[in-house]
């Protein structure tokens, strides 16, 4: 009992600076994301929105029809602060009914799931997503990836555009931000990728292949 005690405290002092590492970044990129981000990716969503992994709130705040869920509590604490609409969320379960919104934002999220988690996570995901509704995912690059030790899995554009694929998910649209130059993806930390998908018409999240699951790569 002791060393489950000591091992929540640890795990809720991570989340804790995560958190606060979340709230430290720059002015400028925030605008950045305001303006010029979140924008390309909202003008593609209409309906009921879910942000998965919404952090402290910035899509939130940008997209009203938008809910969020998150993992750590503090920050959704912080989005409950900001007057946003946000629930924490354990064990992958999400606390809505199937096909209940048209759109899912995971915007720099699936890295950080650790790869047996993925299959059941996405899974999770569809589940809430109407069929045909869209998913969009946003991935950092290399240099992105490496700087922030929360993250577990990193996915080229062809990996994740695989994975996906075994959820009979078809890509309908790619965009790197802030331009197209993937070399810059080696060199600066905010350099990203999104790509658009579109859940199967029929829901049937269940039918993952095992290619789509061997396209992780491990942390």
């Amino acid at each position: 009992m002791a060393a489950e005690e000591e091992g929540g405290k640890v795990a809720g002092a991570a989340e804790e600076a995560y958190s606060e590492y979340l709230r430290g970044r720059s002015l400028k990129g925030f605008l950045y994301r305001k303006w010029l981000l979140y924008p390309r990716i909202i003008h593609r969503l209409d309906g009921r929105i879910l942000d998965f992994g919404c952090g402290i709130g910035d899509f939130l705040a940008c997209c009203r029809n938008a809910v969020g869920v998150d993992s750590n509590p503090h920050n959704v604490a912080v989005c409950l602060k900001r007057g946003l609409d946000a629930t924490v969320v354990r064990d992958r379960r999400l606390p809505f009914a199937d096909r209940h919104f048209s759109g899912v934002v995971m915007d720099n999220v699936l890295e950080h799931i650790p790869g047996p988690e993925v299959v059941e996570t996405m899974r999770e995901v569809l589940r809430v997503l109407m069929p045909g509704g869209t998913l969009v995912i946003g991935m950092p690059g290399p240099r992105g990836y490496a700087a922030d030790e929360d993250h577990r899995c990193f996915y080229t554009e062809g990996e994740l555009i695989r994975l996906m694929g075994s959820f009979a998910c078809v890509r309908r649209k790619i965009f790197h931000a802030p331009f197209y130059f993937p070399p810059l993806g080696r060199c600066l930390r905010q350099y990203c990728l999104y790509v658009f998908f579109q859940a199967p018409p029929v829901a049937s999240p269940d039918n993952v292949t095992e290619e789509g699951q061997k396209v992780r790569i491990e942390a």
